[in-house]
C-alpha cells in the first residue's frame, strides 16, 4: 500500500477540487475561467473536472463523508467572499487531508476505490 499522503494528493485532492468547482459553477453561476481563477488552477483543469468520468468512485465515497460535503460548501463560500483564494484553498485542503486520513472506513475501501477509478 502507498503512503496516505501520496494517495490523498494524487487521487483525493483532484476529486475534491472537482467537487468544489462543480459547486461554484452551479451555486454561483460562475464560468470555468472564474472558478479556475478562484481555485488557482487553469481553465483547462476546470473543464477536465467538469467532463471527466475519472474519479467517480472516489467522489461517491467522499460525498458520503459529512466532513467532505461541509468542506465543499465552506470552501466555495469562502472563495466567493474573499479575493485571496490561494490561502483558503491551502487551509481547507490541508484540513481535508487530515480528516480523510483519520477516516478508517475510507481507508478500508481504498484498494477497491483505486482499482475501479
Amino acid at each position: 500500500m502507498r503512503p496516505s499522503c501520496e494517495i490523498v494528493s494524487r487521487y483525493v485532492l483532484p476529486v475534491f477540487r472537482s467537487m468544489v468547482a462543480r459547486m461554484m459553477m452551479m451555486k454561483y453561476d460562475l464560468s470555468q475561467s472564474e472558478v479556475a481563477s478562484k481555485l488557482g488552477v487553469t481553465q483547462a483543469a476546470v473543464s477536465h473536472y467538469m467532463k471527466s468520468k475519472r474519479g467517480a468512485k472516489m467522489a461517491s465515497e467522499l460525498e458520503k463523508m459529512p466532513e467532505v460535503k461541509a468542506a465543499v460548501i465552506r470552501i466555495s463560500e469562502r472563495l466567493m467572499q474573499n479575493g485571496n483564494g490561494e490561502e483558503i484553498v491551502f487551509e481547507e485542503f490541508c484540513g481535508l487531508c487530515k480528516t480523510i486520513r483519520r477516516n478508517a472506513a475510507f481507508w478500508e475501501k481504498i484498494d477497491e476505490i483505486l482499482a475501479n477509478r
